[in-house]
């Protein structure tokens, strides 16, 4: 398994970007084409995928969606098109992040340790019924795997490490998708009623996901 595939279709610029992050440590392929891109990942796998959109034939939201059928995979976006639409469209297939180009190469390298350093460890997360599987990325409840998408994971994970705590909306909003994500701040209230449906016994009254009228939320 790859840690990270680049799809890029300007082979400088791709080859650049995986120099760039095989000197952070990290093993790369680099795909020229939205098809060769899900060909890497379905045949080798990876654990994190650099996805520009405007790609010859099949483009990078075809290819997040088609990724996000089966899997949830860390997905980077990058694009030269800045236009909100684009950003929204982009995060509401399912990728975890937006970036512009021409982007700084340094930011780009700490979101992709950001995104490694919170998406894999070893470690497991047990509360009650509720395991959460870190470095399979998987919930449990009650045994049995639930289908979940990456920000309800994160979503999950951040609450779960903060139990007993108030979290702020702005604070999770901004963690779990980022204040330059072009996101609306509605999309949290939207992902805690998908969570609760999906880990609540009674999601019309939830008990582990609470909300705290004002503020944010509280794992409990």
């Amino acid at each position: 398994m790859a840690d990270i595939i680049v799809v890029e279709d300007n082979a400088e610029i791709g080859g650049l970007l995986c120099d760039f992050l095989e000197a952070e440590g990290y093993d790369t392929y680099l795909a020229l084409s939205g098809e060769e891109g899900l060909d890497i990942y379905f045949a080798e796998g990876s654990k994190l995928i650099i996805l520009d959109i405007l790609l010859p034939g099949m483009d990078g939201f075809a290819v997040c969606s088609k990724i996000r059928e089966t899997a949830n995979t860390p997905i980077l976006m990058l694009s030269a098109k800045g236009e909100k639409e684009d950003k929204l469209n982009g995060l509401l297939l399912g990728a975890d992040d937006y970036m512009e180009k021409p982007y700084d190469i340094d930011i780009l390298l700490a979101k992709v340790k950001g995104i490694f350093k919170r998406r894999y460890s070893t470690e497991e997360i047990i509360d009650g019924s509720i395991r959460l599987d870190k470095l399979g990325r998987h919930i449990y409840v009650n045994g049995e795997e639930l289908t979940v998408t990456a920000k309800e994971y994160d979503l999950l994970l951040y609450l779960m490490e903060h139990k007993g705590k108030v979290v702020k909306k702005e604070e999770l909003f901004n963690r779990i998708w980022g204040f330059d994500s072009g996101s609306e701040p509605q999309t949290l209230t939207v992902h805690i009623k998908w969570l609760r449906e999906k880990i609540e016994e009674n999601p019309k009254e939830p008990k582990r996901i609470q909300t705290v009228w004002g503020v944010g939320y509280r794992f409990e």
